[in-house]
Formats: C-alpha cells, sequence, structure tokens
C-alpha cells in the first residue's frame, strides 16, 4: 500500500478515528498511572477527541457512500477547530486563572452530567492553573492537544480533495 492510498477515505477515517482514540487513552494512563490531573478544558478537549472519533467511525462504517464521507470529514473538521480552540483557550486564559469554576468548559461538562456518567474519564480533579504544571517532552498537554487537532483538522480538510 502506498501512503497516498492510506489518505484516501475510509482508511483515513479509520487513522483519525483510531488517533482520537489513541489521544484519549494517552491522557487516562497519564492521569491514572503518572497523577496528572486534569481540569475542566481538559477533559472537554477528551469529550471533543470522543466525538471526533465517533464522527469518524461512523464515516468509516458507512463505507463508499461519499456523501457520508464527505459529511464525515466536515464534522470532524468542525469538532477539530473546536478542539483547537479549546486547546488555545486552556493555554492562554485558563491557564493563568486559578479556578476553571463556571467557564464554558465546566458548564458544558456540568450540564451533560459526565463526570457522573463516567468518572474514570470525565472526572474534573484539578484547576486550569494546576493543569498547566504538567508536561510531556517540555511542552504542556494542550499543546500536544492541540498540534493533534491540528493535524486532524488539516487531513480532515484535504481528504475531500483527494480524488480516487
Amino acid at each position: 500500500m502506498r501512503l497516498g492510498e492510506l489518505f484516501k477515505g475510509q482508511r483515513l477515517l479509520a487513522l483519525i478515528c483510531l488517533g482520537s482514540l489513541a489521544a484519549v487513552g494517552a491522557a487516562l494512563v497519564a492521569q491514572h498511572l503518572f497523577d496528572v490531573k486534569p481540569c475542566p478544558w481538559c477533559v472537554l478537549q477528551r469529550l471533543i477527541f470522543l466525538l471526533i472519533a465517533a464522527v469518524a467511525a461512523i464515516g468509516w462504517l458507512a463505507g463508499r457512500i461519499r456523501a457520508a464521507q464527505a459529511l464525515s470529514f466536515g464534522l470532524i473538521a468542525l469538532l477539530a477547530l473546536g478542539g483547537l480552540a479549546a486547546a488555545y483557550y486552556q493555554h492562554e486564559v485558563a491557564s493563568q486563572m486559578a479556578s476553571c469554576a463556571m467557564t464554558f468548559a465546566d458548564r458544558v461538562l456540568t450540564a451533560l452530567s459526565l463526570e457522573s456518567a463516567l468518572p474514570p474519564v470525565f472526572m474534573v480533579t484539578a484547576s486550569c492553573s494546576e493543569a498547566s504544571q504538567y508536561r510531556l517532552l517540555g511542552l504542556p498537554y494542550e499543546i500536544w492537544s492541540g498540534l493533534l487537532y491540528a493535524l486532524t483538522l488539516v487531513l480532515a480538510v484535504m481528504a475531500p480533495r483527494n480524488k480516487r
């Protein structure tokens, strides 16, 4: 299989799905094995990655229906933009705040009752300023998250241009 073939249609949707699930998996490993405590913006980004994975999986399951794939890539691009905005806000604004209470992320998580529905994945255990102290290879976690959102956005935008 050529590299170009990997970045087409169903395979690309599968790759985006797996990458998003890997991001959430890495966050959960960091949290539960290395005591990296998430703030509301961290948890919101997990939710966005899970939504991207779900949309990519549905697009992949739709098979070779081009309209379904195009819709999937469009929704993935919008979600990736939302993820980029969340990562940027966490890094530039929320990390300077002592408390994340009643920020957009906190209100979304509260409205969806995610903490009580699935605490090991969605429980907030740190403030934004605390969470910004954690680093992976010298960079804050939200930067890594933002980079993955940016890559996902590029792949989703470029995918419809790949013709069979």
